[in-house]
């Protein structure tokens, strides 16, 4: 009931990008989670294959963020997530009708650039909407994005009972529905002339010294949350041998996130003390998330028992999350002028997938070296460490007010905008815009 009440509180736009989130995740996991086995089992690619059409997705939409973010600036946000969600579309009707492989590599690379577009562009709009709230509307935005992963591959599981066809067909339609009910109901917000060029814009992005000391700070997040996806499974496996023991981290995960997501939110917001401490503190949870899986990755044997060690490091590795990743998304746009909202976002999510890979690339290199015989804690040791290098960068930046200190919002609706103090420049190019309040930056 809570939840539903906050969500009331939002303007109209927000409610529905919030509902449009629930079914992109929806419609995304519903299909991309059995995509790889369809290209095997059914098309007969081979592996090589099958890892050139998923890493053409991934790299269309990681190495194309800056473009969506700088396309939500100068075209327009709602126009952005329009087009997002139109190409989704095309992408997954693609996979249901072909199976030819220049079929397959369009249809990846159009999922990815609709991700690439749509991506920075709803964080913009939700930013642009939320004002002073931006910390509880993207809490919101977890919570309904959190339910969204978790239908979509419950829904699938079932549609794969009719062919991957029939999910796939599915997953388009969902995005239909979500890019018509776009184009009908989401405002259009008036879009100021832009000042300069693209280039220009990335320029004044990426000279902010400030923001890209926070972006690559934050690498330690998207590293460590990639790790739900390779080494938290694998310890899971190891721990029971069974395989379905996987799905147990994702339930304890969303649960988690279902219940306390807002509640977590709004008491750290409403304690004070400056963002950067609690991002801080919920990177070092995160790391330490690694801790408990550790102990069991070093252990000989299985036993249906030793899934609780992963599941506590699961739920750390979740809560450090939920602490951390409202009040990142909340403080990236006041690093710099309103109206590249969109570019800061594109930036700072193109690092985190470089982030994300790199990580990726580390733990699985040390998770084939415990195999050959290397130290069994070595994979969550690096994770742990990563993490905590993370947290002690942004408390760094936080001691030298190197951050924006955005208000913090009261706990049961909107709050004063009377800004605190965002702290002296790193340079004179970024002086103007990143010494300007808050309250001049939504």
């Amino acid at each position: 009931m809570r939840t539903i009440a906050a969500v009331r509180g939002f303007p109209p736009a927000v409610r529905l990008l919030l509902v449009n989130q629930l079914g992109v995740n929806i419609g995304f996991y519903l299909l991309i989670p059995y995509l790889a086995t369809h290209l095997t089992d059914d098309l007969g690619l081979s592996a090589a294959l099958v890892g050139l059409v998923l890493g053409l997705r991934n790299l269309s939409q990681q190495g194309l963020f800056l473009i969506g973010g700088s396309a939500a600036d100068r075209l327009g946000a709602r126009g952005v997530i329009i087009a997002g969600c139109g190409l989704r579309t095309l992408g997954f009707a693609l996979f249901a009708l072909g199976d030819a492989l220049p079929v397959l590599i369009a249809a990846s690379v159009l999922s990815g650039l609709a991700g690439a577009l749509f991506n920075p562009a709803v964080r913009t709009y939700v930013a642009q909407e939320a004002g002073d709230r931006k910390a509880e509307a993207f809490a919101l935005f977890n919570v309904f994005a959190t339910a969204g992963a978790l239908i979509g591959p419950l829904l699938g599981s079932l549609l794969l009972l009719g062919g991957f066809r029939a999910a796939a067909l599915t997953a388009a339609g969902v995005f239909a529905l979500l890019t018509l009910a776009q184009a009908v109901v989401l405002p259009a917000r008036a879009v100021p002339p832009p000042a300069g060029t693209v280039l220009g814009d990335w320029r004044e992005v990426a000279g902010n010294r400030r923001f890209v000391a926070f972006a690559a700070a934050m690498v330690g997040m998207y590293g460590m949350e990639s790790q739900l996806y390779l080494l938290l499974p694998h310890a899971a496996r190891q721990a029971t041998g069974w395989a379905g023991a996987v799905g147990l981290i994702f339930v304890v995960g969303t649960l988690a996130n279902l219940l306390l997501q807002l509640r977590l939110t709004r008491r750290l917001a409403a304690r004070g003390g400056g963002r950067g401490r609690w991002i801080a503190a919920g990177l070092t949870v995160s790391g330490l998330g690694f801790v408990p899986p550790m102990l069991v990755g070093a252990g000989p044997g299985t036993h249906p028992l030793l899934l609780l060690p992963v599941l506590a490091g699961a739920l750390l590795l979740y809560l450090g999350l939920m602490a951390a990743q409202p009040f990142v998304m909340e403080l990236i746009p006041a690093f710099g002028r309103a109206e590249l909202t969109g570019t800061f976002y594109g930036l700072f999510y193109a690092v985190s997938g470089v982030a994300a890979a790199g990580t990726g690339a580390g733990v699985g290199w040390a998770m084939d070296a415990a195999t050959h015989g290397g130290p069994a804690w070595l994979p969550y040791a690096c994770c742990t460490a990563l993490g905590l290098a993370s947290a002690a960068a942004v408390t760094m930046l936080h001691s030298r007010r190197a951050l924006p200190h955005p208000p913090a919002p009261a706990s049961d609706g909107p709050v004063s905008s009377a800004p605190e103090d965002p702290g002296p420049p790193a340079d004179k190019a970024s002086a103007a815009p990143e010494t300007r309040p808050w309250s001049e930056t939504r």
